[in-house]
């Protein structure tokens, strides 16, 4: 009874201090903190896989809570919600990866679990605020813009620059406001592969059971995609805000699979090359932040539909 205690008592101290620890980088750090904070569901993931689903759900409850606290004691309430999303996309994918899905369902429903928890912890907040959700994206965005604007007046601003500035704010929240609800799954897209990406990673090390993708280099979107990706741009210049508001988030969408399609195929040559590690890097430094980079990759991805870059579609004719 001692030893079970004990072990309790370890695992409980170990998800807390590793959670605690990639939470509170997100307020500590200035720069790195926020992408740190991403990785949160690992510990979740861990201690599901290595505990059985049900005792780690136990446990994630305990850790939640406990965090809630220790983030309302220290005026951060913000981080009551990231610890509740994420400590549900760690769960979720553990059982994911019980079921050994492949690559592309294994995003898809990881992505879906975190968009339906993020929708709730939205809907709950503006329960709290008597805000919708939307309406809350919006007051957020405005007041950290605000916020900069009334930093940069305080540091000597002209005020005939500070107009030209609140103006171009306006139209940036205007335009996220637009596009968040492609940005939401875009979001939730690169935080489950990155999670799954990372989670793997650290399942492994463990020695505990991983999830393994055989085809992760060889997948691509349906054929039929493409079409829906033609038609969201043609949409685009209908004169209809309604027709032009979906083309646009679904435009956000589509392309953002093709990115990963894009990937694939850029995972195909690197293994089929047999390119180096250092290599790797600076390709997936590329990736990340430039943007021309990036958009090459996901053109790519589109025009493997025609072009079949990996002679994938010409092997299984055979």
């Amino acid at each position: 009874m001692f030893i079970r205690k004990s072990m309790i008592a370890k695992d409980f101290l170990g998800c807390v201090g590793w959670a605690a620890l990639v939470l509170f980088a997100s307020v500590s750090l200035p720069i790195v903190g926020p992408f740190i904070s991403l990785l949160t569901p690992i510990p979740f993931l861990y201690y599901a896989t290595k505990l059985g689903f049900y005792r780690g759900l136990k446990l994630a409850v305990a850790v939640v809570l406990f965090i809630s606290l220790v983030s309302r004691f220290l005026g951060q309430p913000q981080i009551i919600l990231i610890s509740l999303e994420f400590s549900a996309l760690g769960m979720a994918l553990a059982e994911i990866f019980r079921r050994k899905f492949s690559i592309g369902h294994t995003l898809a429903a990881g992505t879906l679990s975190m968009i339906l928890v993020g929708i709730a912890c939205l809907f709950l907040v503006g329960l709290y605020r008597h805000m919708g959700p939307f309406e809350m994206v919006r007051t957020y965005l405005k007041a950290n813009l605000n916020g900069a604007l009334e930093m940069y007046k305080g540091m000597g601003m002209e005020q005939d620059k500070a107009v030209e500035i609140q103006a171009y704010a306006k139209a940036f929240v205007d335009t996220i406001a637009r596009i968040y609800p492609a940005l939401l799954i875009v979001g939730s897209v690169f935080v489950v592969w990155l999670n799954v990406i990372f989670g793997r990673h650290v399942l492994r090390r463990a020695g505990l059971e991983y999830p393994v993708f055989p085809d992760v280099d060889r997948w691509q979107a349906p054929e039929t995609m493409v079409w829906g990706l033609i038609a969201a741009g043609f949409s685009l210049f209908f004169r209809a805000d309604v027709i032009r508001l979906l083309a646009m988030n679904g435009l956000i969408i589509l392309m953002t699979v093709y990115l990963f399609q894009g990937i694939s195929i850029l995972i195909f040559f690197l293994n089929k090359h047999r390119a180096p590690n250092w290599a790797r890097g600076i390709i997936w430094f590329l990736l990340f932040f430039q943007q021309i980079f990036m958009l090459l990759v996901a053109m790519a991805g589109v025009f493997d539909q025609w072009v079949d870059f990996r002679k994938i579609r010409k092997k299984l004719d055979k």
